[in-house]
Parts: C-alpha cells; sequence; structure tokens
C-alpha cells in the first residue's frame, strides 16, 4: 500500500551553502524545521559520515526561510566564523541583511536576534560577495526608487558605504577580485534574455562624486555583444591576472571563457551544453560543470593547461549544482538530487578522488519505491522536437489494466527547465497511479539560445501549442489515457495551466494553477515596480505590445473554460499579485465552472511553509483523483 501523502511532503532536504574559512565547519540548509533553515555540519567532531540532519547544530530557528554564508575572515580579527544572513517577512522578498556569530547558546530565533548590517523594510537587499579580507560586502537594492537596481559596496569594520554602480535599471554585484580591485556587476537590459557584465575599477572611482555607470572610464564591459546575450561574471586567478566565465555570445550554448581585467576574452572551453565554471582561491583546479539534457556532469582541470585532470563522481544521473570549494581547494561540496534520491549534501576531495555523502535527511517513504523520469521528444506543430520527462508507476498494483491518468508538471520561469530531481507530490502521484510527464516548452533554456526565444513576446502562443502537441502524443502512447489529462503548474507553469483549459478546452480534464498569471496585462499593471521592466522583456510592454497581451491571456478565453480548476496563491506574493487569481476565481465562478482558490496568508510566490504544504497538497491530490476517476 503507497505511503500516505504527509509521509511523501514530510521527506526533508539539505544542501552546502559555505564552508567556514578553516575547512572545519560546513553550513547546511535544511527543511528540517518545516522551512529552510541554517545547520552547521562540524567535520571535525566525533561523528561519521553520512550524518543525519538530526545531529546538526541549528543555527536558526526562524518562521520564514532564511539563508547565510561566512564571511570569508573576520574583518575585526576574530576566528573568522561570522556569518551573514538574509530573510524577508512572509514571503514578500523584501530581503534584509544581518550578521551573527556560528556559536548561539541556541537557535537564533528572529532577526531580533541578529547583528542588523543592512536593514530598510520597505525596499529589497541581495548580497553579491564579499572581499577575501572579509572587510567589504557588496549588495543591491531598489532603495533608490523601488524600481532600479544600483549596486553598493559597504565597509564591515566602519559601516560606510557607497553607490558604486547604477544605471536606471536592475543590477546585481558577482564578486570581486582577490585584491579587492574590481566588482563584477551584472545588468540586465530590455531584450530578453539578455545581460551585460561590467567589470568596475574600485580604485579608480576613489573620490568620485557619484557611482559608475557603463559609459565611466573606470567600467569595462566583459564580452560586449549586440545580439541577446548571457554572460556570466568572473572566477579569477589567485593573482587576479586573468578569470574565467561562462558565456553564450555568439553561439547557442554557455561556453567557458578565459578574461584579463583590459576586457580581453576568448572562448576556451565549450562542452556542447550550457556550461558555468568555478576557480577555487588557491587556483588549483577550474571546475566546469554542465547540463547535459537536464542531467549534471562536472570535471576538474588545470587552470594554466585546461586539461582535464579529473571527472566529478556524481552519485547517479540527477541534479548537483551550488558547488563550494573549501578555502584551500582540497575539497568540493555541493547538494545532489535526483527522481530516486531526495537532496542531500556530498563532499568531493580532489587530493583522494573520493565522493562521500555528508548528510542523510529524512524520508518514511521506502525509497525502492520511487520511478525514475524517462526522457523523450515529441513532434510540435512546426516539427519542432519538444523534449520531455514521463514517470510510469510500476507497481502493478497501481498499474491496473486501463490506460494510465496524466498529470502533465509544467515548470515557471519562462526562463528555467524542468530537471530530474526529486519531488515529493511527483512520487506520490506515480505510487497512487497516476503518470507524470514534465515537458520543456519551446522557451525553456538548457537547449540552446534559439531554443530559448522560440516563445518570445508575439510568439507566446506557440509554446501553449507544444501542450496541444503533447496531448496528441499521450494519444499515441497506449498507457497513457489523453482524455484523463490534468495540467499543473506555478508561475509561468500556472500561466500555460490556465492558457491550456482557455485554448485547448477540449483537450484537459482538469487544471491546478499556483501562483499564475490569468491576464498579462494586469499581472504588469499590477507586479511589483521592480519587477515590471524585467518581465516585460520577456511578455511584451505594455506601451508596446498590449494587444499581444490581450491575446495571450486566458482570461480573455474564460467563456471557452470548460475543466475544474484549483487554484493557490500566496497573499504577499510580490511576483504574481493574488488578484491574478481572484479574478479568474471570480469570473469562473460567474460562468458556472468548478474552482477552488486556497490563499495562505503567511506566503508569498509559492508554498515555502510545510504546514502549508501539508495543508494544500492533500487537497490538490484530492481533486485530481477524482476529476480523474483514480
Amino acid at each position: 500500500m503507497p505511503a500516505d501523502i504527509r509521509h511523501y511532503l514530510e521527506i526533508r532536504t539539505a544542501a552546502p551553502t559555505s564552508w567556514a574559512p578553516d575547512g572545519t565547519r560546513l553550513l547546511i540548509s535544511s527543511d528540517l524545521p518545516g522551512t529552510h533553515q541554517v545547520h552547521r555540519l562540524d567535520l571535525d567532531k566525533d561523528g561519521g559520515l553520512p550524518r543525519p540532519v538530526e545531529m546538526l547544530t541549528p543555527l536558526t530557528a526562524f518562521e520564514e526561510p532564511i539563508g547565510a554564508g561566512y564571511l570569508p575572515n573576520d574583518p575585526e580579527g576574530g576566528p573568522g566564523r561570522r556569518l551573514l544572513l538574509a530573510t524577508d517577512r512572509g514571503g514578500n522578498e523584501r530581503h534584509q541583511l544581518f550578521t551573527a556569530a556560528d556559536e548561539p547558546a541556541q537557535p537564533y530565533e528572529g532577526p531580533d536576534d541578529l547583528d542588523p548590517l543592512v536593514i530598510d523594510e520597505d525596499h529589497i537587499h541581495r548580497p553579491g560577495g564579499v572581499t577575501r579580507d572579509g572587510r567589504y560586502l557588496a549588495y543591491a537594492t531598489n532603495r533608490g526608487d523601488g524600481v532600479a537596481f544600483d549596486t553598493w559596496v559597504r565597509d564591515l569594520t566602519d559601516g560606510e558605504e557607497r553607490c558604486v554602480f547604477a544605471s536606471g535599471g536592475w543590477t546585481s554585484p558577482g564578486g570581486f577580485s582577490p585584491d579587492g580591485r574590481y566588482l563584477a556587476v551584472s545588468e540586465l537590459t530590455t531584450k530578453a534574455g539578455d545581460n551585460r557584465v561590467h567589470l568596475v575599477d574600485l580604485r579608480s572611482l576613489d573620490g568620485a562624486d557619484g557611482p559608475a555607470d557603463a559609459d565611466h572610464p573606470a567600467v569595462v564591459e566583459l564580452a560586449p555583444h549586440e545580439d541577446s546575450a548571457a554572460v556570466g561574471t568572473p572566477s579569477w586567478l589567485p593573482d587576479g591576472s586573468a578569470f574565467f566565465f561562462s558565456t553564450d555570445v555568439g553561439r547557442e550554448f554557455s561556453s567557458i571563457a578565459r578574461g584579463t581585467p583590459d576586457g580581453v576574452w576568448e572562448i576556451v572551453i565549450e562542452k556542447g551544453w550550457d556550461a558555468g565554471c568555478a576557480i577555487d582561491w588557491q587556483g588549483r583546479h577550474l571546475l566546469v560543470a554542465w547540463n547535459q539534457d537536464g542531467i549534471s556532469r562536472a570535471e576538474l582541470r588545470d587552470p594554466a593547461t585546461l586539461a582535464v585532470t579529473a571527472t566529478v563522481p556524481l552519485p547517479g544521473d540527477g541534479v548537483a549544482g551550488g558547488y563550494r570549494f573549501s578555502k584551500d581547494g582540497r575539497e568540493l561540496a555541493f547538494p545532489y538530487s535526483s527522481p530516486l534520491v531526495p537532496g542531500d549534501a556530498w563532499r568531493y576531495d580532489t587530493e583522494n578522488g573520493m565522493l562521500d555523502r555528508l548528510t542523510v535527511s529524512p524520508c518514511e517513504v521506502d525509497a525502492s519505491t520511487f520511478v525514475d523520469a524517462e526522457p523523450v521528444r515529441f513532434p510540435s506543430f512546426d516539427g519542432l522536437e519538444v523534449p520531455a520527462f514521463v514517470f510510469r508507476p510500476t507497481d502493478v498494483d497501481a498499474i491496473g489494466d486501463d490506460p494510465l491518468p496524466v498529470v502533465v508538471m509544467i515548470h515557471g520561469g519562462p526562463e528555467s527547465q524542468y530537471r530530474p530531481s526529486f519531488s515529493a507530490l511527483t512520487q506520490y502521484l506515480v505510487a497512487h497511479g497516476f503518470a507524470v510527464v514534465a515537458p520543456n516548452v519551446r522557451g525553456s533554456t538548457g537547449y540552446g539560445r534559439t531554443y530559448q526565444e522560440l516563445d518570445d513576446v508575439e510568439k507566446r502562443l506557440d509554446s501553449v501549442a507544444d501542450l496541444a502537441a503533447l496531448h496528441e502524443w499521450l494519444g499515441t502512447q497506449p498507457d497513457l489515457d489523453q482524455d484523463r489529462a490534468a495540467l499543473y503548474g506555478g508561475s509561468y507553469g500556472g500561466y500555460m495551466v490556465l492558457a491550456g483549459l482557455a485554448f485547448q478546452p477540449e483537450r484537459w480534464a482538469a487544471g491546478v494553477d499556483i501562483v499564475g498569471m490569468s491576464n498579462l496585462v494586469t499581472f504588469l499593471e499590477n507586479t511589483s515596480a521592480w519587477r515590471r521592466a524585467f518581465r516585460e522583456r520577456e511578455y511584451g510592454s505594455l506601451e508596446h505590445d498590449r494587444e499581444v497581451l490581450e491575446a495571450a491571456s486566458p482570461i480573455n478565453r474564460v467563456e471557452d473554460i470548460r475543466a475544474p480548476l484549483f487554484i493557490v496563491h500566496g497573499a504577499n506574493d510580490p511576483r504574481v499579485p493574488l488578484s491574478e487569481a481572484e479574478q479568474i476565481h471570480q469570473v469562473l465562478t460567474e460562468h458556472g465552472i468548478r474552482t477552488e482558490l486556497r490563499v495562505y496568508h503567511d506566503e508569498g510566490h509559492g508554498l515555502a511553509k510545510l504546514a502549508n504544504r501539508i495543508d494544500c497538497y492533500p487537497r490538490v491530490a484530492a481533486f485530481l483523483k477524482e476529476v480523474l476517476g483514480v
């Protein structure tokens, strides 16, 4: 008998976030308490590995999720165990910055227990690097006008700070050079999927009256380009003479480039898939990691010769990321997850080649019942091959003799990608006789620049047409029932659910919309001011593309919707306002279409708290079982 859904929802995960400067401690983000909190793993203490997360030292016990990292060194000369922390309230995403010691007498229970660093609760603050001596912090904030994000540098010894880069748009710092002279600043442009990276010479800014911009003589643009392209921030050699970064300038996939502070650069490594890189502080290893059709791969190279020195072993075909080198460059920590393995922390020793699991998170469900993802491709209306992952039940008692009902899981973004990591809801549904299909419709990342741009502005409904093509493909699978297929998605995936029900009403039996947009015009009008320009890059602008936005809005086709709909939203969502859920719920109710709206008043863009997930997802599962006849 499959486990109850609550057992699936109570599966916990853990991920390493930061090494202590001496390498004996590692911060672990774990949702053991119900939200992601900061824990400390003491590697120099007794106790074997892997270690149950219940045995880690909890450092925070907030109601809200909180993240933290070690300051590289203590600028006041202490033992180098100060933390930089960021948290918001109720999912409003207005993060504030704090510091604290990593040895509290008892876990910090709220912001009042921490040392305030950068506080203005009406605005957002995002950390973006600390100099290696621990003295200067870079962060982005929109406190100037509430819209544009400027980049600031703060002296952690005396609290003095200054704005060092401002463009009137959305900028974010991307780390300092080893000597602290240069700060990389990434700037989003008005073109979809495009950014610029500027190297700001802070030494040349000394004594300047105001911040720099892209035309300032102290600023050099890294990998300048005309067409839309992605440029990553630098990972520096120890002497600061050069750095490596990822970019897809002039190519389909992000490759690895070598650059110098004067702006000279060249591509040096291409993997044929989107790749990223990192160098440890000592310059011993160049890590190259890439996303191969959704699966993580990684290797180490010599930074000087670029020769491959080791393949980084991973526990299986899943998703790893957030790689963190220890300060001496010997150890590499990272989280790993797959459909068969809920996420935990792992460590690779670069000297002896050993891979160790560091944490074991609670899981009351028999892991042998988990089902792996099967990669497939299906043809769309224009011949485009669309990738997807399929989960089919393997339990003969769950399967039965009839074709299986299907839940189509659509990722958010849209500049994102479904990758085969662990999903408690997916595994629950499969264990209870559903098939789950997770497509990467056009506009998804991971399949090249051309594919990513196939849904921009006037091409929005082409991605919705991919859902119709998926429905056709379901009809070619004898074990899948296309007449019992539901759409499920969050954020942009929620929009796709509503669009599928509105534009293809004859195909879909039901929908689950989580924090989705029902009207692209009102979404852009009512989303947070700091997000509007960012999202207009992708969807089109209110000024120039209103007709396109109106035509692609599900609420304008509401009279065609006939399938039952379950809606979930956070009251504090700064990205997709609650009004997007309320208006579609109201108009469907007026049209006599079955719809239910669940609002969570202490949540933002999604459900971050276990108590709310336990309240919500059993209702979602019961809804799907009822409407699909399971």
